[in-house]
């Protein structure tokens, strides 16, 4: 995927090698709740799922976030329980509450596992329409949910705030976890590679509940699928770029990097910037890591907060972004702000 046509997107030159000044900025759910155009969008689509399996609708929210801010890189608006849903797992979104999903019937899934991508086919329309109409500059990401994160809504059928259901599942049928991650795998690099054959510049990788495994969880269950998906997608792309953002992961974030060949990692805004300067950023790009309160609460915190990043993660190659997603009462003006205080870095 590498090559002359990517030259304008400043994203791509970080992660193929390059420390730029200022920093590259996008944020994870920029195209979310907090913008009235994508509550009036959301309005029109029915219900959730209807919003990310609709292609028109999709992509105008997926540019909605560029037109208002002038970001770095749209993301594909879509959500990371459309795999399970394509594997053929109930799933539907109870307004305020999140998620839903009914058992994992592993059987089904398997017998699904063929027909994922024919299921998925409005949502690979909406990354080609999406880098139709996309400025030349800006870097399109597609992306999808590590097979552990997917794994810790589908035993549980929720999100739960440990993860309990799935970690004891983890513990007590090795052999079904094991199973579901090869289906979740597959199915991964399948949509991964269609998602960059369409178009997409670039992929993450969101494994979200990455941090409430230990060492052997965390090789296991995070570490050796992610492995699997990069080594897949780039046999089948070669030269394909991936972000893991392996939230929570701390001090096991060098290893991730080693080991699944990611050529940047997300961090999450409770890691150690120093840490991450001197142990991560050697090995990798990193991405982040600005905790998404600033963007509610403002104010001098958030300018300090801003220049913290920057002044830490600076020297290095830096994507500056949140260490997660921004919050439904996020303010726009936040953001306006945080985007003008990272651009001018480069005049200080």
């Amino acid at each position: 995927m590498k090559g002359k046509a990517t030259d304008e997107r400043r994203l791509l030159k970080v992660l193929d090698g390059e420390r730029l000044w200022p920093p590259p900025v996008w944020m994870m759910r920029q195209a979310g709740r907090y913008l009235p155009e994508y509550r009036a969008t959301r309005a029109k689509a029915g219900s959730f799922l209807d919003l990310c399996y609709a292609p028109a609708l999709a992509t105008e929210v997926t540019l909605q976030p560029i037109r208002r801010f002038g970001f770095d890189a749209a993301i594909l608006f879509s959500d990371i329980l459309v795999v399970p849903h394509a594997l053929g797992q109930k799933v539907w979104f109870v307004e305020g509450e999140g998620p839903r999903l009914e058992p994992v019937d592993l059987p089904r899934l398997a017998l699904e596992s063929d027909r994922v991508l024919s299921k998925l086919e409005p949502v690979i329309e909406t990354v080609s329409r999406v880098r139709a109409e996309l400025p030349k500059e800006t870097t399109l990401l597609g992306f999808c949910g590590a097979p552990w994160t997917l794994i810790t809504y589908m035993v549980a059928g929720r999100g739960t705030p440990d993860q309990m259901p799935a970690r004891r599942a983890a513990f007590t049928d090795p052999k079904g976890i094991d199973r579901l991650i090869d289906i979740l795998v597959d199915a991964s690099i399948d949509y991964l590679t269609a998602q960059l054959r369409a178009g997409a510049d670039a992929v993450q990788i969101f494994d979200t509940w990455a941090g409430v495994l230990d060492d052997f969880g965390f090789q296991r269950l995070v570490i050796e699928p992610t492995k699997r998906i990069v080594a897949g997608v780039r046999a089948n792309v070669s030269g394909a770029r991936v972000i893991g953002f392996p939230k929570g992961a701390g001090g096991h974030l060098p290893v991730y990097v080693r080991e699944t060949g990611v050529d940047a990692v997300g961090i999450d805004w409770q890691a150690s910037l120093d840490f991450v300067r001197d142990a991560v950023q050697p090995l990798a790009a990193v991405q982040g890591n600005l905790d998404p309160l600033h963007l509610v609460t403002g104010g001098k915190a958030l300018d300090a907060a801003v220049d913290r990043v920057l002044d830490r993660l600076g020297e290095g190659r830096l994507i500056f972004n949140l260490g997660h997603g921004i919050t439904p009462d996020g303010s726009i003006d936040n953001v306006s702000h945080m985007l003008a205080r990272v651009r001018a870095a480069g005049r200080r």
